[in-house]
């Protein structure tokens, strides 16, 4: 253990422990867990042999923790594989060596890997090529002959048209001339039976080929899913009750097997070779080393919370037994705190939305703008929400008390008529004074709630913006958004191909920080009653 647990310095000691351990959803560095990551920085930055591999990106993370001697220090951790290695002196190994080539991962792929080249072989074989181009042949051929046919059949059927105009035409005649058009109809599907015989052996050799293939590849994937759950069998995880469970138990409760990449990011590695060796946790920090993934927002050197797909269920499991943090975003805030009101008439009241409070219920949390509004107006009916703000995002939101005021504003949202104005502290300066971002976005399934810019597949997303102020490395910018995606405006000013300028205090593109400074500061909008546009103002406290 002695290269895996680096002492902190002599100034650790003088420094206060956090009373309870890192919520890993939800927090700020504390300084200790700063130290421990300037000591990884420094290191890492020294390895040259690195240097492109971490240039392109990387999620590093650290533990501090304290041994039975009760001294301060740290473990550090890399996500995935590093060099091509899961094994470095500097870092905690993984919870299980997928790389180990004598172990069951490299077994199993390996016998998976021969099926691959079989199907590839199979399916791009000379033989079925060449049963492929005689089937096309044959196809030809026999199209050729129908065809022929067909046009013998046109050709004596206009002959027979023209005898039957024959006054003279005796009634044998006339029935010899229907026996010849039932005889040809009748030759004609002969030929396509035969055709259908002759065609049949060639196409069946085709089927029990690709038959051959599709086996193959249902058992390529019955061995995957196998090796996959055994796979997880041997990832085995500790808390701090001193529990173990391999992946497949922990994921059980939500009852499916454990994305792949589960258990190898740096929160159970870190975690895991903690419990094992004695050593209690005290706090913890993850963060971004390098370029920005394609399509998501990581910037180098911020800290970013754990993903909630992959590793939230193995944390919810390990960090069992310590006194953690609450999350801050799964708490109420002060009951006793009025509502805001800007505007508030018969037909619809306009609130201004505190950071930190959701708009409406969430899976965890009932406490709500929204059912605070509905206690203090318990006549409202309707589907009363017209629009929503993050959790996170502060300012102006309506909402109204009867169905028609309700069905009236939907239309303006969905006409894009209603206007709203959004004012943002950016962490960085940003170059052109106004303009307009197109990024598409999509949800990032294995790590909800993020959004992704995606070209391909993502839903058009436009914000125009305008700078208001620059000072102290920070900048003032409105912001206008012209659609309505989830964290649109969080995306377009964090990522590269944005303003590269995450919003301060922003966790999840960003740095975490108090709180995120994004307000709706302005809404125009046309009354549903009294047939007039409004604009209602109401500036952020920051």
């Amino acid at each position: 253990m002695n290269n895996k647990f680096h002492l902190l310095g002599p100034e650790a000691a003088t420094m206060a422990l956090p009373q309870r351990f890192t919520c890993p959803y939800c927090y700020e560095p504390h300084p200790l867990a700063l130290m421990a990551v300037e000591r990884v920085q420094h290191y890492v930055a020294q390895r040259e042999d690195w240097t492109e591999e971490l240039g392109a990106g990387k999620m590093l993370g650290v533990l501090v923790a304290q041994d039975a001697l009760g001294r301060l220090g740290f473990l550090a951790a890399f996500s995935g594989n590093l060099a091509g290695s899961v094994h470095h002196d500097f870092f905690v190994p993984p919870v299980y060596d997928l790389l180990d080539p004598q172990g069951e991962f490299k077994r199993g792929e390996a016998e998976i890997t021969a099926i691959n080249h079989e199907v590839e072989r199979l399916t791009h074989s000379p033989e079925l090529a060449a049963m492929m181009k005689r089937e096309a042949e044959e196809k030809q051929l026999m199209g050729t002959e129908i065809e022929a046919f067909k046009a013998m059949m046109a050709q004596h059927k206009l002959t027979r048209d023209q005898r039957r105009q024959d006054p003279a035409i005796s009634p044998e005649e006339l029935e010899e001339l229907l026996n010849q058009s039932r005889f040809e109809k009748a030759e004609l599907r002969r030929i396509r039976q035969r055709q259908e015989a002759q065609l049949s052996h060639i196409t069946e050799e085709i089927a029990d080929y690709n038959r051959h293939i599709d086996e193959l590849k249902s058992r390529r994937k019955a061995m995957s899913e196998a090796l996959q759950e055994r796979i997880f069998r041997l990832f085995i995880v500790s808390n701090a009750l001193g529990e173990r469970r391999d992946l497949v138990e922990v994921f059980r409760p939500l009852g499916t097997l454990p994305p792949a990449g589960a258990g190898e990011c740096c929160a159970p590695r870190l975690l895991n070779f903690a419990y094992n060796n004695g050593l209690r946790p005290v706090c913890m920090a993850e963060f971004w080393w390098g370029a920005s993934p394609v399509g998501e927002v990581r910037h180098h050197g911020h800290f970013y919370p754990a993903c909630r797909s992959k590793c939230k269920p193995i944390l919810d499991f390990m960090l069992q037994g310590l006194d953690v943090e609450e999350n801050a975003l799964g708490q109420p805030l002060d009951s006793d705190m009025a509502l805001d009101v800007v505007l508030d008439d018969q037909w619809l009241t306009v609130l201004n939305k505190p950071s930190g409070m959701l708009t409406v219920p969430g899976k965890l949390l009932e406490d709500s703008l929204l059912t605070r509004f509905q206690a203090a107006h318990p006549g409202a009916v309707g589907p009363i929400v017209v629009h929503r703000l993050d959790q996170e995002t502060s300012g102006l939101v309506i909402f109204t008390k009867d169905k028609a005021t309700h069905k009236s504003l939907q239309q303006q949202f969905e006409n894009h008529s209603i206007k709203k104005r959004y004012v943002a502290l950016l962490d960085g300066l940003v170059e052109s004074d106004e303009g307009v971002i197109a990024l598409p976005l999509l949800p990032d399934i294995e790590d909800r709630p993020r959004q992704r810019v995606d070209n391909e597949h993502g839903k058009p997303a436009v914000t125009r913006y305008q700078v208001l102020e620059r000072s102290g490395g920070r900048t003032r910018v409105a912001f206008e958004p012209l659609t309505g995606r989830t964290h649109q405006l969080r995306v377009h000013a964090s990522h590269p191909l944005g303003l590269n300028c995450p919003i301060v205090g922003d966790r999840l593109y960003g740095t975490a920080a108090t709180r995120l400074m994004l307000h709706a500061e302005r809404i125009t909008f046309t009354h549903p009653a009294i047939g007039q546009p409004i604009t209602l103002d109401c500036p952020p406290d920051f």
